[in-house]
This record gives C-alpha cells, structure tokens and sequence, in this order.
C-alpha cells in the first residue's frame, strides 16, 4: 500500500515524508486494475479506516453516502475514462459511522501512447467549508422569506403576489384552466384606528389576515396583504362559482370572530368589501390588467355601501 516505489519519480524518501506531512491526503490508483497504489497514512485519522484496508475503488465507492455515490463514482469514472482531471466533493463515511465532507482532486496521468494509466490525486476534509456554506444557504434563505413576508401580520406581502401571480397566470394560460382573485378591504378601518387607536388597529390587521389565511385551504391558494387594509386570495384552477362560495366564506369567518368596530357605518361588528373576478387567461392579456379589474369590483362594493361582495361575471 506504502510502497514508495509508486510514487513519482525523485527522492521518494524526501517526497514521501512531505506528502505524509500535509492535511491533504495523497493517494494513487492504477487505472488498469483500479486498485489503490498508495494512499497516505492521514486517512486512518481522517476517516478512521486502517491505511491498508484501502485495496481498490470498492472501498472508496463503498465508503461514500449512498445519496453521493451514484453521482460521484459515474462523474469520476466518465473524467477519468476521457483523461480530463476533475474534483469531486461527496461525504465519506467513517469508520464509527459518521460522514464526512471530501473534495477529491484527482489528475490523470497518461502513459506515452495517450492511454491513462493511473490516477493521482489529494483529498480535503472541507467539513468546515460545508457547515459555512450551509448556514450561508440557510441564512440567505431567511432573508428571502422576510423579503416575501409582510412584517405586522406575518402573511406574505405584495412582492410575493405579483411574482406568484406571474407563475399562476402563465400556468393558467397554457392549460387553458380559470385562475379566481379576491380582493378585500375591511370597512371603515380609518373610523377603526380613530376609535381604538393605532396599536389595537394592527392588532386587528393580523388577526383579519389570519382569519382570511384560513380559507386558502388547498396547496396552491395564495392569500397576501396587498397593502394597508387590503388583502388578496389568488385561487387557482377555480371557476366563478366557486370564487363566489370562497368569498362568502371569508365574509362568514369575519363574522364569527364578532370584532367589535364602534366606529363603522354597517355595523357594529367589522366587515369586509369584496371584489371577485375570474378569467382564462388568453395571449395578450396582462395579468396586472385582471388585478385592476378585480380592484374595480371592490371599489364598487364600497360604493354600494359596502359589507358586501360585488362578483365580475
């Protein structure tokens, strides 16, 4: 296995001993059996495995994560075979059962005739480098979902529902299915903040946003705080009947929470305006241009007096 005569060619003694002095392991495998030549002592510490127990690349492939393997093995297989050096990272599992994060960076040695005649190359323990990247990931992430996420009410906001619109709409024109919008805006909720104050009046802003989150109950509904007291349902694959049943809900949802609104021309509980549209998308229609339209509908519910649902079909 440590046979210095399988190193390349030089002072193997001196060129032995700096290999073995690194972090980074060195190993050595001929192509023609792929069987290992040499791999450094620093894997026993690595990974555990006694340095002899590395015989071919069985035990590199068999020491590699079952999710990695397949990748990993057909990449460097295929690199190797075109004589095209390459790195690989992958985890390598240690001998108490552990993984490991590896890069492997392997050069492709030929022999006069072009053939390849073996492979030489240094693995890393890049553990570190993993766990950094992963919280990046996970960091970025959350800043991403803040991004989409309205800041008083937890809902998302209307960044996340004009790029959910865009996907929603093109998906609805291509197959041709009818894509709802509900619109709402609590009544009088000036009169509300005037009556109770500001700091009761976000309160009740989320507690209306979680109501109505609530009636988004498949997968693919979408519900959003368009902006001050107005909050959107995108419902997708829903035609007009169903949009209506959708809204009528939302208003009897309202209704049971039985908030008190002292300060409405309505009622004495709060309410909502609704706005209803549905369409099938066609070519040329914008989708912004069916917002408005919806938009419209609630503003004639609030003309009509409001605490209703004014239906676009």
């Amino acid at each position: 296995m440590s046979n210095p005569s399988a190193l390349p060619e030089g002072d193997h003694t001196i060129y032995k001993t700096l290999l073995e002095s690194t972090k980074a392991i060195p190993w050595q495998i001929d192509w023609a059996t792929l069987r290992f030549t040499y791999i450094g002592p620093q894997i026993e510490q690595l990974l555990g495995w006694q340095q002899d127990s590395w015989l071919s690349v069985d035990d590199w492939a068999s020491r590699m994560h079952p999710e990695d393997r397949e990748r990993v093995v057909n990449f460097c297989v295929a690199q190797s075979q075109a004589g095209s050096d390459h790195e690989a990272d992958y985890r390598a599992l240690t001998q108490d059962g552990r993984y490991v994060w590896i890069r492997d960076v392997v050069h492709v040695v030929r022999n006069e005739q072009g053939d390849v005649e073996s492979l030489i190359g240094f693995m890393f323990d890049i553990s570190e480098r993993k766990q950094t990247e992963h919280e990046l990931m996970r960091l970025q992430q959350e800043l991403q979902e803040l991004s989409f996420k309205d800041s008083l009410t937890g809902v998302a906001n209307r960044r996340m529902f004009d790029n959910l619109l865009e996907e929603e709409w093109i998906r609805a024109r291509r197959q041709q299915h009818p894509l709802s919008l509900l619109i709402f805006d609590i009544d009088y909720f000036k009169q509300y903040n005037d009556c109770y104050g500001h700091v009761q009046g976000d309160d009740c802003l989320r507690q209306v946003a979680q109501i109505l989150d609530r009636a988004a109950t498949r997968s693919r509904d979408f519900f959003a705080r368009y902006g001050g007291e107005e909050f959107v349902l995108l419902l997708p694959e829903t035609d007009e009947i169903s949009a209506r049943k959708v809204a009528e809900r939302c208003r009897s949802l309202i209704f049971k929470e039985q908030i008190p609104h002292a300060g409405s021309a309505v009622s004495q509980l709060l309410t909502l305006s609704i706005g209803v549209g549905c369409c099938v998308p066609t070519p040329g229609q914008n989708p912004m241009e069916f917002v408005d339209q919806v938009d419209r509908l609630l503003y004639r519910a609030k003309e009509r007096g409001r605490n209703c649902i004014i239906p676009g079909f």
